[in-house]
């Protein structure tokens, strides 16, 4: 009987080990994605920020999550989120509130990072029009240290997908001095951080893309 007890002891520390080892460590790193009204596919490229999790804590110091989280604007997970993300290929609709909400949530320090899908572009600088109307996109310098900060961009924004075959641009909304909102434009990362089968995009290619979105990451929290 003392021999099964001890089993058992044993077996239940095991799991609490295992399960502890799970859990993400207080105050680590997370990224929530944005779930917009309008009908577009906010949850596009699944396996993509995952990914991008795990190369961040792999190539970094960084304490991270590894799980995405998801908010509608005006959720209490969205409240507790300073890093935001936002994609897709379709419409997207803020309500005048949820406009309201997202600019005062990052005025007051939170950042945003929305990658073009494509098919997103016209609706979301006509929907963050709604959230800045006293703002105009700025397009980052080669320089900026957004290109330079951990991996080097000497280029600016890489080339993922061709899209339109437009150049990629890095776009940027401005507070105080301070980058709140980013707009990879003609670039898309996410089709770089999704799993290596989707796009059978080279490695390289992936490699370029996982580095940017861990420049931006390493950015954002550096403000």
């Amino acid at each position: 009987m003392k021999h099964i007890l001890k089993y058992l002891i044993t077996i239940v520390g095991l799991f609490a080990v295992l399960n502890a080892q799970d859990k993400p460590q207080p105050g680590a790193f997370s990224i929530t994605r944005i779930h917009y009204s309008g009908g577009g596919d906010w949850y596009a490229d699944p396996s993509s920020l995952p990914n991008l999790l795990e190369f961040v804590s792999t190539h970094t110091n960084i304490a991270v999550n590894p799980v995405e989280k998801r908010a509608k604007i005006g959720d209490d997970v969205f409240y507790e989120s300073p890093y935001l993300y936002i994609t897709g290929h379709g419409n997207i609709k803020f309500s005048d509130k949820e406009a309201q909400i997202l600019r005062e949530h990052l005025m007051n320090g939170a950042f945003l990072h929305a990658d073009d899908n494509y098919g997103m572009d016209q609706a979301f600088r006509r929907e963050m029009k709604k959230v800045f109307p006293d703002k105009d996109w700025v397009e980052l310098p080669t320089d900026h240290e957004i290109f330079h900060v951990l991996f080097e961009f000497t280029n600016g924004l890489p080339k993922i997908h061709q899209h339109d075959n437009n150049r990629p641009q890095a776009l940027g909304l401005f507070h105080d001095g301070k980058l709140v909102v980013l707009y990879t434009y003609e670039c898309d990362l996410g089709d770089g951080w999704e799993d290596a089968n989707v796009h059978n995009d080279p490695h390289g290619i992936r490699r370029s893309a996982l580095e940017m979105g861990t420049n931006i990451i390493v950015t954002a929290l550096s403000r």
